[in-house]
């Protein structure tokens, strides 16, 4: 399985992974349709990117009345089929990251699924603060765990 890993000490909030993702799910250079979010923390003066973190127990999946989000076998990623998509929010709702949210340009939910296997964000990324790598699940549930403690100022 790949995952997007984040190494916040190298990212320095330039923002091309929210303009790169956002061309790809939009068509526009608009952040705001972007599924990947750089947070800013004044207190420790650090730059925090934000994405999708393919949840084991993916709440967006299990709240989903037409079976628009879905985990892909083979992948691991929860993947989303717009044509089932009623846009009825709940998948929002339910997203503990606040990670899925609607397309400003169309009826469609924003949500990371790593570009199919070769993500934008990480191409863009001038850093090297984003990485698609393979991991095994207790690697990537610790980095989950640590990400979590290092957003709530833990």
């Amino acid at each position: 399985m790949k995952v997007l890993t984040i190494n916040t000490e190298e990212c320095t909030g330039c923002k091309l992974c929210e303009l790169a993702c956002s061309f790809v799910k939009a068509g526009s250079f608009n952040p705001l349709n972007s599924a990947i979010k750089i947070y800013y923390f004044n207190k420790n003066l650090e730059f925090v990117p934000l994405v999708c973190t393919q949840c084991r127990d993916a709440y967006c999946v299990k709240v989903c009345p037409t079976g628009s989000l879905y985990r892909n076998p083979e992948t691991g990623v929860v993947e989303y089929n717009k044509a089932l998509c009623i846009m009825c929010k709940q998948c929002m709702m339910a997203c503990p990251w606040g990670s899925i949210k609607p397309n400003l340009t169309s009826d469609a939910m924003i949500k990371c699924d790593h570009c199919g296997g070769d993500p934008e964000c990480v191409k863009y990324c001038p850093q090297g603060a984003l990485l698609y790598v393979e991991v095994e699940d207790a690697v990537y549930f610790k980095q989950r765990e640590t990400a979590t403690k290092y957003l709530r100022g833990e």
